[in-house]
């Protein structure tokens, strides 16, 4: 059962996203007209009309939703059409995500909004897909042959969804030896080795700059909280209030210690260190496990399906060690279960200190909505059904799902009511006659 936030003094409650579609006549021509503020994207007439029945083909009970039982079922031309589509042929796809920003921003963008940062895997077989290695793969929980996708996801008040998304490829397959993989999976020439965080960056630095889709609030589990260059990132665009899982290792000091620079004979600074006396940094771990109980709060942070989540949760201004010497000053925030062995959870925040526990408590629990991003437009979409190698194809189709599961956000926003599930039906005839020449 998802997360569904109660507390009073939470800012506020994530909603949930279910449509019912069988008593929807009208579908297809909704369909059609959010296809249309796409059109521009698309030098030509094929190509949109293979967009278009590719995503309609993701609406279907498909069991696979792949090229080819789509382009079978639901296209009025052949599969190798389709395929071209999908891994060859142009799509201007900054436009595209900008209109999609645009449209995100009418119906579930709010000024209050939190940006999430999450990556989510692939399985795959062989070895030839852009990004393919053996990694640890979140969907099963360990390390096996998949592709890992960083993604950026949003929930605000109205709703939650995927905004952007990058194709991890890990620093093997910039080496020599896969030069001819490469350019296989049409990887450009001059793109370098960027890990998670810097991927996420880019990724956040560019939805600040577009200015398209408002935001209060950042969060991300430890893969970016560790870094300091994602961090840094998010420092850029002042006014943001970041809220970032960090390791047990994470060290740290209760008040700022003293330092002193030496210097040479010369009279020239030449190293900062700790002035004798001051003591080593702790870590989060060493703190929380000798924390007294009076100083940790019990507070529900959701209702789970055999009852409240209720965690115990703490918080202090540290100042962050950084390469031995005292960095930054942030929210330490630290979440415990409840038992005889409770197990920890460690966040940082560059909130004030007025800012009261309730929010990072809601914060705590609001990643929620990026889980049932990936969840839903897995297994009512097909992202993870793909087949497609090529980098530019991987791509693609990643967009097209994206768009996908906004468009059922829109019409649940726009008919104004939730239904459990949603559905399309006859899939073929349908789909086939309203893509064969009528305004798509």
């Amino acid at each position: 059962m998802l997360p569904q936030f109660r507390n009073k003094l939470d800012p506020y409650r994530i909603p949930k996203l279910g449509i019912e579609m069988e008593a929807y006549d009208d579908f297809l021509e909704e369909l059609k007209t959010y296809h249309g503020h796409f059109h521009d994207c698309f030098t030509r007439k094929e190509v949109r009309e293979n967009f278009f029945e590719y995503m309609a083909g993701q609406f279907s009970h498909l069991e696979r939703k792949s090229i080819e039982p789509i382009a079978l079922a639901v296209s009025s031309r052949s599969v190798r059409a389709m395929q071209r589509t999908v891994s060859e042929l142009f799509w201007d796809e900054n436009k595209m995500l900008a209109t999609y920003h645009r449209l995100f921003n009418e119906d579930i963008a709010e000024a209050d909004g939190i940006l999430i940062f999450d990556e989510s895997g692939f399985a795959k077989k062989g070895k030839e897909s852009a990004g393919v290695a053996r990694q640890y793969c979140g969907s099963a929980g360990k390390v096996e042959n998949c592709q890992v996708g960083v993604f950026a996801a949003y929930a605000s008040r109205k709703g939650y969804g995927l905004l952007d998304a990058r194709l991890y490829l890990p620093q093997p397959w910039f080496g020599d030896d896969y030069q001819q993989r490469r350019a296989k999976c049409q990887i450009p020439a001059d793109l370098s080795f960027k890990t998670k965080p810097r991927l996420a960056a880019e990724m956040f630095l560019k939805i600040a700059k577009e200015e398209l889709i408002p935001f209060k609030y950042i969060t991300a589990d430890t893969v970016y909280g560790n870094s300091s260059e994602f961090i840094e990132a998010l420092e850029q665009v002042p006014g943001k209030t970041y809220f970032l899982a960090v390791s047990k290792d994470t060290r740290f000091w209760l008040r700022r210690p003293e330092t002193e620079t030496s210097s040479n004979r010369y009279g020239q600074k030449t190293h900062t260190v700790l002035k004798p006396g001051e003591k080593s940094p702790i870590t989060a771990e060493q703190f929380a496990k000798e924390l007294n109980d009076f100083f940790w709060y019990r507070r529900k942070v959701s209702e789970g399906s055999k009852g409240p989540i209720v965690y115990e949760f703490t918080r202090r201004k540290i100042v962050l060690a950084k390469d031995g010497l005292p960095g930054k000053s942030v929210q330490l925030i630290i979440r415990r279960t409840l038992g005889a062995s409770p197990e920890y959870s460690y966040f940082i925040s560059n909130a004030s200190e007025s800012t009261r526990l309730e929010t990072f408590v809601w914060l705590s629990g609001a990643r929620w909505a990026v889980e049932q991003c990936f969840e839903e437009t897995k297994s009512e979409l097909g992202m993870d059904h793909y087949e497609v190698r090529k980098l530019p194809a991987w791509k693609h189709h990643i967009l097209t799902c994206m768009l996908a599961h906004f468009f059922l956000w829109h019409l649940m926003i726009r008919l104004g009511k939730k239904i459990s599930r949603y559905y399309i039906a006859p899939v073929a005839n349908a789909f086939a006659n309203c893509a064969a020449g009528q305004g798509v």
